[in-house]
């Protein structure tokens, strides 16, 4: 019975987005829009994750035993391509969860249902908010219980490193690098597939055709014509060295990794200066983050 004067608790009961369906939904949102969502796959990306899976695992931890360098890689990775990082609390650890969902009064999680792999197949439990680790970054105001990742929050500039690495993966895939067409004088006795052949073992390929310039009154064929043409695209004028770097220099920076770090050119002093930058402002805060939310 609830007496008049009481008011009854508000309970919401809302995703996390980290659920399968919601993935399932969230990619297919990103199908109709034109987004792929797999910049993740790209040497730029993984780079910066690695630094904070890494960076995250030399922690110094005091207090509990929980949060060991491979509980830390764990979630340093997760956050920084989840945004998010959950673990259910075990007497002997914590056990990593490969998705779930949560519910939350005002905002504040209070139960979780997780879902935990196994290699006999995964299975869900429910637990209270007590017993779940719930670790997020780039949380947004609308929805505090769930974190973003930093290449989510910069889709933008995601997307434009994965058209960019997409397109000259193409490129160098399916253009003719390294292939010429070599006009050949037009007579009868010449088989151009055999002569064609001739041309093999050397990188790329010889096209051989006809010339437009025949033989008249056994006179020789003009010394121009054996020119090679090279079919090798010219993507210079495409400014595309410009442009990918300028796009992996935007995302290392949302992770706050200084693009001088990856440079050839970068000495000593700029290397230091960029590790402390990616300690203090980008890890330091995070370890921060985890240390109250295993406090709490």
């Amino acid at each position: 019975m609830i007496w008049p004067f009481k008011r009854k608790e508000n309970v919401e009961t809302r995703s996390s987005g980290s659920g399968y369906t919601s993935q399932v939904l969230q990619a297919r949102a990103d199908y109709v829009a034109g987004i792929d969502g797999i910049a993740e796959l790209t040497g730029t990306v993984q780079s910066a994750v690695s630094l904070w899976e890494g960076g995250l695992s030399l922690s110094d931890v005091e207090g509990t035993d929980l949060l060991t360098p491979r509980m830390l890689a764990l979630a340093g990775r997760s956050l920084a391509l989840r945004g998010e990082a959950v673990f259910a609390i075990r007497e002997d650890g914590l056990v990593p969860c490969s998705d779930w969902d949560l519910t939350t009064s005002f905002s504040t999680p209070t139960a979780y249902r997780v879902g935990i792999a196994d290699t006999g197949g995964g299975k869900t439990e429910t637990l209270l908010a007590g017993e779940v680790l719930h670790l997020r970054v780039g949380s947004d105001v609308s929805m505090p219980y769930v974190g973003q990742s930093p290449l989510r929050r910069a889709r933008l500039t995601a997307g434009l490193l994965h058209i960019l690495e997409t397109a000259l993966s193409d490129v160098y895939r399916d253009a003719p690098i390294g292939s010429s067409v070599v006009p050949f004088p037009e007579t009868p006795d010449t088989d151009l597939n055999d002569l064609a052949r001739g041309f093999r073992g050397y990188r790329g390929r010889v096209q051989v055709r006809e010339s437009v310039n025949v033989q008249a009154a056994g006179g020789p064929v003009p010394q121009q014509d054996w020119k090679a043409n090279d079919l090798t695209p010219d993507l210079s004028k495409a400014m595309t060295r410009e442009t990918l770097a300028a796009a992996r220099a935007s995302v290392e920076m949302v992770y706050g990794v200084l693009p001088g770090l990856s440079s050839t050119a970068t000495t000593g002093p700029m290397v230091r200066e960029a590790q402390r930058h990616l300690a203090q402002w980008a890890l330091q805060p995070v370890a921060v983050m985890i240390g109250e939310e295993a406090d709490r």
